[in-house]
């Protein structure tokens, strides 16, 4: 089985590479050589009917721009009618007024909203290990819905259906973090942007479109409508791995005394003497330890804390409530079950229980349980009655549980 098969099969036999050659470094162009279809599965023209039509979406799942501005909500979102009485609920007729105008649709969320893009993205998460979301742009012919801008997530561009010109320039601030948008760079950007293109190329179907975060892009549909979705990929940077490391080291004692009784912050002469205290505790506690354990559990305890936030930031696979009760009621020694895809979990021993930190979740057993929720966070099925180290009685017992807290699922 690939070991990348959602990044496999944007850039190809590339993906092994993929990380060395070009993550967040340079753009890439993956040419589908005539497989116009290859992901007909996940996205399609049809689709986007099918959500303007009768998927009920609403704001802000929707929205539509021409030429860089973004529209008015009003110009193509209605009330629901009866029984749906929400007045910003996408109106198919003022979408196709607009649309036909030359306004391009974009709908958002997508990894949320449109099943084949939810599994796809769930597992190019767990390809990349970075948080990402799925937005379509369906442009009308000749028509361009932004202006040059460049975006603070890298991007993968998957063309659907239609082709569409890419014109793409340099960086003119290079790996921008999230609160450094292009407009902060409006005029560089123009300028840049007016010049020649470091790549210009056009689209077809199947094709794909690597950028990372800061290169200036703009687009054109050519011919008729284009349909291409954008991966947005929240790449964590060593800045958030800065953060987070203040973050442990500022609950150390030395940095966690009040302030003096009514200081006055626009006083330098009072702000200084404390700036100076804190970056010198900075210093002593960014220091490496010489305790090769401090320096360890330094280590685990920013590594453990940014597993929490891609916990926070990812969804793993859906649970289906239904089912799941189903399954516990009809549990059997032959019933087979697995791990919940995508779930970022810890399993440790405490001891005398096993601990299984998922998120905010934390779970306790027996620990007689150890060998089985180990067997079962492998992510291969097992039956109930094949796990390690406990009965079937015992084994039915804990699975019960593992299946009412979502961390496993039916097989």
């Amino acid at each position: 089985m690939d070991a990348l098969p959602a990044l496999t099969r944007m850039v190809g036999d590339l993906a092994p590479t993929f990380g060395a050659d070009y993550w967040s470094t340079k753009p890439y162009v993956y040419e589908s050589r005539g497989d116009a279809q290859r992901f007909d599965d996940l996205f399609s023209a049809d689709a986007v009917d099918e959500l303007v039509t009768s998927r009920g979406i609403r704001t802000p799942f929707m929205r539509m721009a021409t030429e860089g501005t973004v529209l008015a909500q009003k110009s193509y979102t209605a009330p629901g009618g009866f029984g749906a009485e929400v007045g910003d609920q996408v109106s198919s007729e003022k979408v196709l007024a607009e649309f036909a105008g030359g306004a391009t649709i974009v709908l958002q969320g997508l990894h949320r909203t449109w099943p084949p893009l939810v599994e796809f993205t769930r597992r190019l998460t767990d390809d990349l290990g970075h948080p990402a979301q799925v937005n379509a742009y369906i442009t009308p012919a000749s028509s361009r819905g932004f202006d040059p801008h460049y975006d603070v997530h890298d991007v993968f561009v998957l063309q659907i259906s239609g082709e569409k010109q890419w014109r793409i320039h340099r960086p003119v601030h290079v790996d921008p973090l999230r609160d450094q948008p292009w407009s902060d760079h409006r005029a560089a950007v123009a300028a840049e942007a007016s010049g020649a293109a470091h790549i210009d190329r056009v689209l077809q179907p199947g094709d794909v479109l690597y950028l990372p975060r800061g290169w200036i892009h703009s687009a054109e549909a050519l011919g008729g409508t284009s349909v291409h979705l954008t991966i947005g990929i929240a790449a964590y940077t060593r800045a958030d791995v800065a953060s987070t490391l203040l973050e442990v080291i500022g609950k150390t004692p030395a940095l966690r005394g009040s302030l003096p009784l009514g200081i006055d912050f626009s006083d330098p002469a009072e702000v200084q003497p404390i700036v100076e205290q804190v970056l010198e505790s900075l210093r002593a506690a960014l220091a490496v330890p010489d305790d090769r354990s401090t320096a360890a559990r330094q280590v685990q305890s920013v590594g453990a804390a940014l597993a929490r936030r891609l916990a926070t930031d990812v969804k793993p696979e859906p649970v289906s409530p239904l089912a799941t009760v189903d399954a516990i009621a009809a549990l059997s020694a032959t019933s087979r079950v697995r791990w919940r895809g995508s779930l970022r979990a810890r399993v440790e021993d405490a001891g005398e229980t096993v601990r299984i930190l998922a998120g905010t979740k934390v779970l306790a057993l027996p620990a007689e349980a150890a060998s089985a929720v180990r067997a079962l966070a492998g992510g291969a099925p097992t039956a109930v009655g094949a796990l390690p180290g406990l009965d079937t009685d015992s084994a039915i017992v804990v699975v019960r549980r593992l299946l009412r807290e979502g961390l496993v699922v039916p097989a």
